[in-house]
């Protein structure tokens, strides 16, 4: 019909469309409505559930627990909600309400102030550097996985080819003499040594510089991690919006089963009151809030991209109000929960063994690969819990490594749409491809190396850059007031003084806190004891600076593109486009269909009225929106 429209103008009696879009008009015969084929969420569940799966990774099971115990127990939860407050929820919002109102990805969302299109480039090579690292942990969940379905865990004792004679079956020590636990120190336990001799095959590299060979059977557990990724992703969000309803939701299960074992088991009251304890005077520490503000960042996934390429696929009125709270509140939640799960079989392995907790807890890989698979040994039934612990964080891991593929995809695809939209089955094949073969140096046997140099570096300083420019360009440039009025279009209500002042001040204050703090406690990588070449830690830094230096680069491209003085040039590239905007003509209401091609009417609201007929409560707020304007141009004049 468009396109009849399009071919034979004086045929067919053409009434002047207000709210085709500039970039739609010229030549080009194409369809208009971008967002119809660009595909929406199929239920109203599919996007809460994405953000749930996306945001409750990993960390919140390896990360959390180890950070509370180590600062403060129970009174890291004081900074941990107040960061939640001033720096998660906000954000959280901001990137939300940026996706929904412009329904466009990383990349193209950036209508909004060209200047800062470098911003999304940067966030682009973060999300793909980590989704290489990220698949290659989801593909030593899948080894371990296999490696539980036997009827004797492969890692509960020693005398395999890969044990040395400092392997120790660390069990029931407690009843020898006392002096034993105190030479525990010098031995190793089975699920050390099949971690790191058997899985890594460590020994093999003699440092990140010579990784050795590649072990085909993580080779293998990696192209599948690819394949499973990929056949969740093949059709966009109408795939992983239904495979979340699995990945997002069954973990709960599988981790309040493992709570109750857990809370069942001998000494399990000594790992909890471990872990809860307050201690009040580590309050005082700026360690403890830096930790609970990174926490809340990293766990909450903000500036990634993922949760603006999600919100893009909303419908224009969704309540991300609402499910900001919800996915806030339950991740911490969640990430509280995984805590009882975890020190509660700490706990009991602390007396099984007949050391203190501390001595057992680790944090990161460790926990998730030693000491855990080591404390489901010591359980009745074994294999059925190691089984269920590795599926958990399978299920974990993967709707977070669907949100990577989703924002890469969904960025390149919405800036080349004409080429790359029919074909967005076979690019994000070609993006899995590719993403395997360059994570192939990871299933070698010094691929840990490169994967702790990769999460050391790849997220680190450049994310936090990304985020302060991001709320920096929206607030600042384009304009507090004009992105309040945006989202008042679009929920019916204006953002309130919380809100505003985290924008402004406080989420960019911390967030620039946070990497001051970074720089300053700068400490090179280390895995155990192996210590990172000079060379290997530029490279980390250089990968993080090069997230940085696409802004300034995006921002001299955005320049050389405009016309005039360069400070005539600076004020063009920070203008929103023609066409920012709602994508579909029906929520272009109040001053956007005044900006679109052809608007010659002085109330064009009104025939957007007549148009569609009625006036909605959404309309209701465009005439307000229209009246502010009038009212802020006449105080103006």
């Amino acid at each position: 019909e468009w396109l009849g429209q399009g071919l034979h103008p004086p045929s067919l009696p053409v009434t002047p469309d207000l709210l085709m879009t500039p970039s739609d008009q010229g030549d080009v015969d194409l369809d208009v409505d971008f967002a119809a084929d660009r595909g929406n969420w199929t239920g109203k569940l599919d996007f809460l559930l994405s953000c749930i799966g996306y945001c409750v990774g990993l960390g919140n099971v390896w990360r959390f627990p180890y950070r509370a115990y180590t600062n403060g127990g129970g009174a890291f939860l004081v900074p941990y909600f107040l960061m939640l407050a001033i720096c998660g929820i906000p954000l959280f919002f901001l990137e939300l309400s940026l996706g929904q109102f412009s329904s466009l990805g990383p990349l193209a969302v950036w209508k909004i102030s060209p200047l800062f299109k470098g911003a999304g480039a940067a966030m682009l090579l973060i999300v793909g550097l980590v989704a290489i690292y990220y698949n290659m942990i989801i593909a030593y969940v899948l080894f371990y996985l296999f490696a539980s379905l036997t009827s004797t865990l492969p890692w509960e004792h020693c005398g395999n080819w890969w044990n040395t004679e400092r392997c120790l079956e660390h069990r029931g020590t407690k009843h020898g003499n006392g002096a034993l636990p105190l030479n525990l120190s010098s031995t190793v336990s089975p699920s050390e040594e099949y971690w790191s001799r058997y899985v890594l095959h460590i020994q093999g590299s003699q440092g990140i510089g010579s990784p050795g060979e590649i072990r085909w059977n993580l080779c293998l557990c990696l192209l599948l991690a690819w394949v499973i990724v990929f056949l969740c992703i093949l059709k966009g969000v109408k795939s992983s919006g239904k495979v979340v309803y699995f990945t997002a939701t069954f973990p709960y299960l599988i981790l309040l089963m493992l709570l109750v074992r857990g809370v069942t088991l001998p000494g399990a009251w000594k790992g909890i009151q471990f872990y809860l304890t307050p201690q009040f005077h580590h309050l005082l520490s700026s360690k403890v809030w830096i930790e609970a503000a990174l926490q809340i960042f990293y766990s909450l996934g903000v500036g990634f991209g993922g949760l603006l390429t999600f919100a893009s696929y909303n419908t224009f009125h969704q309540n991300i109000y609402r499910d900001t709270f919800i996915v806030t509140l339950g991740n911490a939640i969640t990430s509280i929960l995984a805590g009882f799960a975890i020190f509660s079989v700490l706990g009991y392995m602390s007396q099984e063994l007949g050391v203190p907790v501390d001595q057992v807890a680790k944090a990161g890989p460790g926990l998730a690969f030693v000491v855990y698979p080591q404390a489901m040994t010591m359980l009745p039934l074994s294999p059925f819990w190691s089984f269920l612990f590795f599926f958990m964080l399978l299920t974990l891991g993967l709707d977070s490594q669907f949100a990577f593929l989703e924002t890469i995809v969904t960025a390149v695809t919405d800036e080349f749409p004409y080429y790359l939209r029919p074909k967005k089955a076979v690019f994000s094949g070609l993006i899995c491809v590719s993403m395997y073969l360059m994570g192939l140096i990871l299933t070698t046997d010094g691929g840990m190396y490169w994967l702790v140099l990769l999460d050391d570096y790849s997220a680190s300083f450049g994310l936090m850059v990304v985020v302060i420019t991001t709320c920096l360009a929206v607030t600042r440039v384009y304009g507090i007031q004009r992105f309040c009025r945006d989202i008042h279009m679009m929920l019916g209500f204006k953002p309130g003084l919380y809100f505003r002042a985290c924008w402004l001040f406080l989420s960019p204050a911390t967030l620039l806190a946070l990497l001051v703090y970074s720089i300053v406690k700068y400490q090179p990588s280390e895995y155990g004891s192996y210590r990172f070449p000079a060379w290997a830690e530029l490279l980390g830094i250089l990968m993080g600076l090069l997230s940085c230096l696409m802004i300034p680069a995006g921002m001299l491209l955005a320049v050389l593109r405009q016309e005039g003085s360069l400070w005539e040039r600076l004020q063009q590239a920070s203008r929103p486009t023609m066409d920012w905007g709602p994508s579909l003509e029906e929520n272009r209401t109040g001053m956007y269909v005044a900006t679109l091609a052809g608007s010659q009417s002085p109330k064009p609201l009104m025939v957007h009225m007549r148009k569609y007929g009625g006036i909605t409560s959404f309309e209701n707020t465009a005439i307000e929106v229209d009246r502010e304007i009038a009212e802020e141009e006449e105080s103006m004049m």
